[in-house]
């Protein structure tokens, strides 16, 4: 659970900009994506195996 305490002298949009980087680097929303449907496990094993091939495959073009 991420939160952050707004200081007495603080702007809201300020704090609500420093609470969004905050989520971000937490990976909440990317996770929320993620879980939005349900992903077969032969789906979740073809997607992580195109992940892959397109890893290497950008690494050897070098």
């Amino acid at each position: 659970m991420s939160e952050i305490i707004i200081h007495e002298d603080e702007n809201f949009e300020r704090a609500l900009k420093r609470f969004k980087k905050k989520c971000e680097k937490a990976g909440i929303l990317a996770d929320l994506r993620k879980h939005r449907h349900y992903e077969k496990p032969s789906e979740k094993r073809k997607r992580k195996l195109n992940a892959a091939q397109r890893k290497t495959k950008r690494t050897r073009s070098y």
